[in-house]
């Protein structure tokens, strides 16, 4: 398969929206990005349409196509008769104008190469016997089918899509003539590329008006019409069906979009469910006119898209020389997927790392991206998918873990909104102050419980107060207290310190030391008098002692 979609690394954030929207599950994660997995890749484009980050690129085909304007030979353009919903009021001979002054020789519509391809079905069911016929102008639906369904080949009609019927005809039509096909489809670039010789290069909508962008063209609002152009039909939901007779005895004709609604056909036909059918199968839900690739600006409307095509598609057939069906026969082979399923019990174990050791674990929520926890286990087990994907185990986890934090740390942790509404409170807080437990108070008023003071103040100033020390009358508790208010979650964080026993010790050294000084006053006191009935007699012994004494005295304040 050709790599048409690439990715843009520094892109990708980790959101998993591809992986959710990738109908067949073809992208793993490593490394904290995506890979799309080329060989289960249907290049539905899903990935590409719904990536918030543009982290999907398509490999563009411009300079192809400069290459063979420069070449010399003539080089004609194939257009999707998509074009006329992606180009509102733009007609045909508008697009050959505008693609003209770029250099192409001439341009035609893809719609010539359904009207041969839709008259080839109509044969194989009327001459030949085919129980169920799927059609295969859709390079998506046939990449799934021979990727995920290749039991299911023998129903896929062996023909070249209207994109190849179409090239084939204008090179013999026109001598040495390269082709260049533009539509609204990434598939048609890895189908050009696949069966080689056909279509020479392939452009998206987008990239066109890029080039036409870039050259100064505009291109003329003006419409033309033309009875024979039934088949510009083509690109709705049904579109193949209403170009067909319809007539072929004892079959049904059935209209499918949407992948999810086509696998479930194909498993359907499988299990023998379906007989003496023909299936049109499109990968996008609208058709091409969903496609991919319409460009980013123009917002899909069905029924508006619909109407624009009915309005411009006539009532008969072009005017086309059926080529031998044996010159439209297309050969489609198993493309081989290398994940094989893994056992019973890999699953299991995989299921239990998860943290899911019952069904009832099994959320099934799909923000990994997988319909489900099976899903995801087996994605693992296979390399595609990593187990930290899950977004209930990683809440589980990190609230594990902050939890196990918070209730043993020391400290006492209260958790305010901006209405001073507890949020959380910690094992400390609560032993603080007295709390049974945490959903006695989770939801109340803070003032139910503590001054709110110091964190009305925070809220307001927005300015932290750290270890303020406080005195909880009511708990009968001294604490130092910091309040910290974080404008990113608008909630206020209080951490309290119990400094209650210190402050006990500290006010009980104070009364010790006031005991001491006063009896060193007493003695003082008593020492002077004996200094005084004996002061003839010392002299300057009971001076000194006076010092030595006031001295004590004032040491012993100090402490």
């Amino acid at each position: 398969m050709a790599n048409c979609l690439t990715l843009k690394k520094s892109n990708c954030k980790n959101c998993y929206k591809c992986i959710r929207h990738c109908p067949v599950k073809a992208i793993r994660f490593s490394g904290n990005q995506a890979h799309i997995i080329g060989n289960e890749c249907i290049l539905c484009g899903h990935c590409f349409v719904v990536c918030p980050q543009n982290a999907k690129e398509i490999v563009d085909g411009t300079e192809k196509a400069r290459v063979l304007l420069q070449s010399g030979d003539p080089v004609v353009v194939s257009l999707a008769p998509s074009f006329i919903a992606n180009y509102k009021g733009v007609g045909i001979e508008s697009m050959r104008k505008a693609l003209k002054k770029l250099g192409f020789y001439d341009v035609e519509e893809t719609a010539i190469g359904a009207t041969i391809v839709k008259t080839e079905y109509e044969r194989m069911l009327r001459e030949e016997d085919r129980d169920v016929l799927i059609s295969s102008c859709c390079h998506s639906i046939n990449l799934l089918i021979q990727k995920q369904f290749p039991s299911l080949l023998q129903y896929l009609a062996d023909v070249m899509s209207p994109m190849q019927a179409h090239c084939d005809d204008i090179k013999k039509r026109i001598p040495n003539a390269k082709t260049v096909f533009i539509g609204p489809c990434v598939a048609k670039k890895d189908e050009a590329e696949y069966y080689e010789g056909i279509v020479d290069a392939v452009l998206t909508f987008e990239e066109l008006t890029n080039w036409l962008k870039a050259e100064d063209i505009t291109l003329e609002t003006e419409m033309d019409s033309t009875p024979e152009s039934r088949a510009r039909f083509f690109p709705t939901t049904g579109g193949v069906l209403k170009t067909m007779a319809q007539n072929a005895p004892g079959y049904t004709y059935l209209a499918l979009d949407g992948v999810e609604n086509c696998i479930a056909a194909l498993k359907n036909i499988e299990n023998g469910g379906i007989h003496k059918c023909f299936i049109e199968m499109s990968a996008c839900v609208g058709s091409c006119v969903g496609g991919p690739v319409m460009e980013k600006y123009h917002m899909t409307d069905p029924v508006k898209d619909y109407i624009t095509i009915a309005q411009y598609a006539g009532n008969r057939d072009f005017g086309v020389e059926q080529p031998a069906h044996e010159t439209l026969k297309k050969n489609f082979s198993m493309i081989e997927r290398k994940l094989a399923p893994p056992s019973e019990s890999e699953i299991m174990s995989v299921l239990r790392q998860m943290g899911k050791f019952r069904p009832s674990d099994e959320l099934n929520c799909g923000s990994c991206g997988y319909n489900s926890c099976r899903e995801k286990a087996i994605a693992i087990i296979q390399g595609k998918a990593e187990i930290s994907m899950c977004l209930p185990y990683l809440k589980d986890k990190a609230e594990s873990f902050s939890d196990t934090i918070v209730n043993n740390t020391p400290d006492g942790l209260i958790v305010l909104n901006e209405s001073l509404e507890v949020q959380q409170i910690n094992n400390a807080a609560r032993k603080i102050m007295n709390i049974r437990t945490a959903s006695d108070v989770l939801g109340e008023p803070v003032i139910r419980i503590l001054d709110p003071s110091v964190f009305i103040q925070v809220r307001n100033s927005g300015r932290t107060v750290r270890d303020q020390r406080t005195y909880l009358a009511e708990y009968k508790k001294y604490v130092k207290q910091t309040v910290v208010y974080d404008p990113d979650s608008r909630m206020l964080i209080g951490i309290m310190r119990d400094i209650t026993d210190e402050e006990f010790d500290r006010e009980k050294k104070a009364r010790i030391n006031k005991q001491t000084v006063e009896v060193a006053d007493t003695v003082v006191e008593k020492q002077m008098r004996i200094v005084q009935e004996i002061a003839s007699l010392l002299g300057e012994t009971a001076a000194e002692t006076k010092i030595a004494l006031t001295k004590l005295k004032e040491s012993i304040g100090d402490e």
